[in-house]
């Protein structure tokens, strides 16, 4: 009995952590006209955090030093263990923290973890000093990896709220700095090293990081309650010409929901093959292409430049043709790119290559530019920090379980009689990962971003329904069989305008108004 109380005692908090995601503090007011703070100063201000942050993915320049410094042979691939560590915290904190980021606010939120990975700076700098590779992965692998997790959500989620009319916009500056930390701070390492020594290293680096993110944290705030961009007479235009429908969801309502478990799936179908190749781009151009080391490191620079431009990029044409359609976009872009890929390296065509490797890096950075502003139009900006931190466990899984694959699969070839120089362990993974490419652009396609869609109940017998262009495809079983049925858009304007009908005689549901595609503005129902 006391263990069922004290399991059920767990389950309620963990229910109520995740069910509670509403602002306890103070928000302070603000006036368009008065006040001195500009929303805008946030753009900057989550570059440098993320900036910070990117620092994570020039852990490879550490590797060696820090391998020779530990256990005294540089190839002992020791230090890298500590990267993966922090990634896979990286997944957890920003999953598990997102309603405590919520809760607590922007400001406090950067500050504590700005706070925790100073401390993970500092205990690595001393797992160093004391040759301790057990603490290093402690200090930088699960304290400051838990501390970039905070970090990389809180001011993604800050922009959302303020930025509602250019949420792509906001999501790609939100993300953005990530790839820039990542090309600067790689550069950085070796002279500090040579300069003031690797513990130290980690000490004046720590404290860069923690001035740096600390000043950002201080403009940081949340909108006040029923804060608009826009003026009234703006608003008052818009809600004639292009009314915006809303569904009230819960945080727990929102990760429970199949649209949320289809993002999830593109998401990480997206990012795969970029968190794979990328990290073995290097080797590719020096091995399967007999380049030497100084040009594939120019090539690695320009590629995590195209990460950052991805980013920006598809984050900010999503504000024009939507986010569903960038991540067909971008899962069609990388099919076309694994596809062609093994003939490039058969044929030991470079530049193809490299334009495929810069494509396919593109819309790996812009997966990330793109799906926070598509969280905050399925499941609002009030959501967005328990949801972009949840589905942010798809870039742990990617890395940890994808790169894993990858490279059994390719160390067992090369056990067996093939060489670092030939294509076809690529070739062979290539297959793999292609299958996911596809699962993740069937799942965009069945994501329900229709007011009408999401809304409207599943006739008899229907197995499920999803939308081709204009056409609304109803799959329903019919005896044995599977029966697909193609509604025209007047078909299902039809069926909705039912629904609506009946909806008036049981419940009040408020329409103030609805677009030529009779999609509701404003609708009170509980989804």
């Amino acid at each position: 009995m006391d263990g069922s109380n004290k399991n059920n005692a767990i389950f309620r908090a963990i229910s109520w952590h995740f069910s509670n995601s509403t602002y306890t503090g103070k928000i302070q007011p603000y006036d368009k006209r008065h006040s001195k703070f500009n929303p805008w100063m946030l753009m900057p201000a989550a570059v440098i955090v993320q900036f910070c942050c990117g620092s994570l993915y020039a852990w490879s320049v550490f590797n060696e030093p820090i391998d020779e410094e530990i256990t005294g042979d540089a190839e002992s691939s020791q230090a890298a263990i500590s990267f993966y560590i922090a990634v896979g915290m990286l997944g957890f904190s920003a999953a598990f923290m997102g309603p405590w980021i919520e809760r607590n606010g922007p400001r406090k939120s950067l500050i504590v973890a700005s706070s925790i990975f100073f401390l993970g700076n500092l205990i690595s700098a001393l797992a160093i000093y004391w040759k301790d590779m057990f603490l290093l992965y402690i200090g930088y692998g699960v304290v400051g990896g838990f501390a970039i997790g905070i970090s990389y959500v809180t001011p993604v989620s800050s922009l959302q709220s303020w930025f509602p009319h250019k949420r792509g916009l906001a999501a790609g500056f939100g993300v953005c700095g990530f790839g820039g930390g990542s090309i600067v701070i790689g550069k950085v390492i070796l002279p500090l090293i040579s300069a003031v020594g690797l513990p130290m290293t980690f000490v004046v680096l720590g404290c860069c990081y923690f001035v740096a993110m600390v000043s950002s944290a201080f403009v940081f705030r949340l909108p006040p309650p029923g804060y608009s961009p826009f003026s009234r007479k703006q608003l008052k235009k818009m809600a004639k010409l292009t009314p915006q429908p809303e569904i009230k969801l819960t945080a727990m309502e929102s990760i429970k929901s199949l649209d949320f478990c289809l993002i999830y799936v593109v998401l990480l179908s997206n990012i795969l093959f970029g968190l794979v190749a990328i990290s073995r781009l290097s080797n590719m151009i020096t091995q399967l292409f007999s380049k030497n080391a100084h040009e594939a490191a120019t090539m690695v620079s320009i590629n995590g430049g195209l990460n950052l431009f991805g980013r920006l990029f598809f984050s900010v044409i999503s504000d024009k043709i939507g986010r569903k359609s960038c991540f067909i976009i971008m899962l069609m872009a990388q099919f076309f790119v694994v596809v062609t890929l093994p003939f490039y390296i058969e044929q030991d065509l470079y530049i193809p290559f490299l334009a495929s490797m810069f494509t396919l890096t593109m819309c790996y950075g812009g997966g990330f530019g793109c799906v926070p502003a598509f969280l905050a139009d399925m499941f609002g900006a009030s959501n967005v920090g328990v949801c972009f931190g949840l589905i942010l466990t798809a870039w742990s899984v990617g890395g940890v379980a994808g790169g894993l694959t990858f490279t059994a699969i390719y160390n067992y070839l090369i056990q067996h009689g093939y060489s670092t120089d030939d294509a076809y362990p690529y070739v062979v993974n290539s297959y793999w990962i292609l299958s996911f490419i596809i699962i993740g652009l069937l799942s965009a396609i069945f994501v329900r971003t229709s007011l009408k869609d999401r809304l409207l109940p599943p006739v008899h017998g229907e197995w499920f329904k999803f939308r081709i262009f204009s056409n609304m495809i109803r799959i329903k079983k019919v005896s044995t069989f599977p029966q697909v049925q193609v509604l025209s858009s007047e078909q299902y304007d039809e069926e909705w305008e039912k629904y609506l009908q009946s909806l008036a005689s049981s419940q009040t549901v408020e329409i103030e108004d609805y677009d030529e595609n009779c999609e509701l503005k404003n609708n009170q129902e509980k989804y």
